[in-house]
């Protein structure tokens, strides 16, 4: 359970399409790391961020999406956390999306702080999807955007054909050493084998 004492505020933030047959008991069974992190013993309980004024965990049933909005109090143990939860969510997506989550350190005073003393804030971005490919998908689409806003200071949009090219090129060499990383040791085509990876299935559709 979360302490009050804990060093961090940490926030969660972000949207989940899920599949169509997905129904709350598995969600609340994929988002038991969070909430039996805040100390809740069910989603209901939990789903309740630290912060009133933020919408918490929610299931949109009209666009079957899972809605991010919370924060609890915990440590660095949280992350473990985060990692189960990926990994449950990856069984339920429906698309590729990407998750904030930001470590906010809550014994650090600027004006109080020892010189050369920081702040031990961190923000990392999680990804979830049904396939590899779905998440390279999300990752090459944030990627893009980040590479554009910057160069865009500089450069018209239409200059920066090239440059998003080569991002696809990259992503579409990840996509294949991922692919032949999972053909390897994959018995032969009808000996009756069992379940591939997911990585047999479609590049992602910018990936050439």
């Amino acid at each position: 359970m979360a302490s009050y004492n804990a060093p961090f505020e940490i926030h969660v933030h972000g949207q989940v399409l899920l599949r169509p047959d997905v129904g709350f008991e598995q969600l609340q069974d994929a988002l038991k790391p969070l909430w039996k992190y805040a100390g809740a013993r069910t989603l209901a309980d939990g789903a309740h961020s630290h912060y009133e004024d933020e919408p918490g965990i929610r299931f949109d049933a009209a666009e079957h999406a899972l809605q991010l909005c919370w924060t609890v109090l915990g440590d660095e143990d949280f992350r473990q956390s985060l990692d189960e939860m990926c990994m449950s969510l990856n069984e339920l997506s429906q698309a590729g999306a990407a998750i904030e989550v930001t470590f906010y350190d809550t014994e650090f005073d600027e004006e109080d702080a020892e010189p050369g003393t920081e702040s031990r804030d961190d923000f990392m971005m999680l990804f979830v999807g049904p396939t590899p490919a779905a998440i390279m998908q999300v990752q090459r689409d944030l990627l893009v955007q980040d590479v554009i806003n910057l160069m865009e200071r500089h450069f018209d949009a239409a200059e920066l054909g090239g440059v998003v090219s080569e991002i696809d090129r990259l992503f579409s060499d990840r996509f294949d050493a991922l692919v032949n990383s999972l053909e390897i040791g994959k018995p032969p085509r009808g000996s009756g084998g069992g379940h591939g990876g997911h990585g047999g299935g479609r590049k992602p559709r910018h990936l050439h």
